[in-house]
């Protein structure tokens, strides 16, 4: 367990690490030309999250079928020497192909969950998924800000570093991680389970389950709305500056891991998973909606302790769902459910995008909230079709 949430952990700082510098140097290699550098960035976003869409679901039924431990050791190893190859990269192809490698590489978290799932008795779940959303956010706050820093020295110094993290993780599990899916628990190999549509096939097995997985859908798809145009938006509405958007984006991180690290646990077990899921959401639906209606930065502020008890949710959520497949079958569910997110990751980023450029052409600056408030209103019917298919869950015990 605390491997896979050092893996976890050092995955997403090596991923936060290229951040900083990964569209200076497409402008680079484009000879300053920003403007198609946006378009080439949007670009390798979306074929990134094509490729965890397409491979996730593979990724997470090898696991059921040879184990968890080999797909994440190999994935850590294949991710080293990825960013190797990106530090290396002479041309924007080279850089395209590290992208895509990535992409696939980046597909091993299904497994890393589902070892989470192995380990942990489905009573204590919700905690240990809380745990990773600990891991996720302290990646988000440590890589960013050491990119930042390394990207000063060297544009390409944060992609060694980060190779370097990878590698370093996959030597240290080759000696130390053991298996957690005994043979006996295993499921053989199908391609018809490991294509995308395919596995989403196990997430309709269930009533519950296929509820579920709608409310992942709007919720991820939501999720979009903040890195998609939160330093768009508070520089257009509130005048801020680089380094107020890096200490708000910091602050908030800050408040997640607080809330997945401190709340969850005693939440769960206060209250139960349902109630649990039901008061994130809730609170994400208020914190979108301050931050679409605030009329200053402060006020935009006091909204992030509130949309940052959304973190309640998603480990709740990956607790419910574990109930309600066999330990064959975890790692498929794990790799349906990052199929979504990829789904979601293709979709979000124009749709806000969008929604934010038709808002502001009248030059409205109250319409530029538009992208939030749509945000509100996905997680607000993601709320009411939890409540709806959750009925019947209770408390655990």
């Amino acid at each position: 367990m605390a491997f896979i949430l050092f893996t976890v952990l050092l995955d997403v700082v090596a991923m936060g690490i290229i951040i900083p510098v990964f569209p200076t140097l497409i402008v680079n290699f484009l000879d300053g030309d920003k403007p198609r550098a946006a378009i080439v960035y949007g670009i390798f976003a979306t074929v990134w999250a094509l490729m965890q869409f397409l491979f996730s679901p593979a990724v997470g039924v090898l696991s059921d079928r040879f184990g968890r431990r080999p797909i994440v050791l190999l994935s850590n190893f294949g991710l080293g020497l990825d960013y190797i190859l990106m530090a290396l990269a002479p041309n924007l192809i080279w850089l395209f192909v590290g992208r895509i490698i990535a992409g696939i590489t980046a597909a091993s978290i299904s497994a890393a969950t589902a070892y989470i799932a192995d380990v942990t008795p489905p009573e204590k779940r919700a905690s240990a998924f809380g745990y990773i959303g600990v891991a996720f956010g302290l990646g988000f706050i440590l890589g960013p800000a050491l990119g930042g820093v390394l990207g000063g020295i060297d544009l390409h110094l944060p992609f060694w570093v980060a190779g370097g993290l990878s590698l370093t993780n996959a030597l240290y599990g080759l000696f130390v991680l053991p298996e957690s899916l005994p043979p006996e628990r295993r499921k053989p190999f199908s391609w018809r389970r490991a294509n995308p549509i395919g596995a989403l096939k196990l997430l309709r097995s269930h009533t519950e389950l296929a509820g579920l997985a709608m409310v992942h859908f709007l919720y991820t798809l939501s999720h979009n709305a903040l890195p998609s145009v939160f330093v768009l938006y508070t520089a257009y509405r509130y005048g801020w500056s680089e380094t107020t958007v890096g200490l708000a984006m910091a602050g908030f991180g800050v408040a997640i891991v607080a809330v997945q690290g401190v709340f969850v646990k005693p939440t769960v077990k206060r209250l139960g998973e349902r109630p649990t899921l039901l008061i994130g959401l809730s609170c994400a639906v208020v914190g979108f909606a301050i931050y679409g209606l605030a009329p200053t930065g402060l006020i935009f502020c006091l909204g992030i302790p509130v949309a940052a008890l959304w973190g309640l949710y998603g480990p709740a959520s990956q607790a419910l769902m574990t109930r309600h497949v066999a330990p064959t079958e975890q790692g498929e569910l794990q790799g349906a459910l990052s199929s979504i997110l990829g789904i979601t990751g293709m979709i979000g980023p124009s749709l806000f995008t969008l929604t934010f450029s038709r808002a502001i052409a009248g030059k409205d600056v109250q319409m530029a909230g538009a992208p939030f408030l749509l945000a509100s209103t996905l997680v607000a019917t993601a709320a009411v079709l939890a409540w709806v298919v959750t009925r019947r869950s209770g408390r655990p015990g």
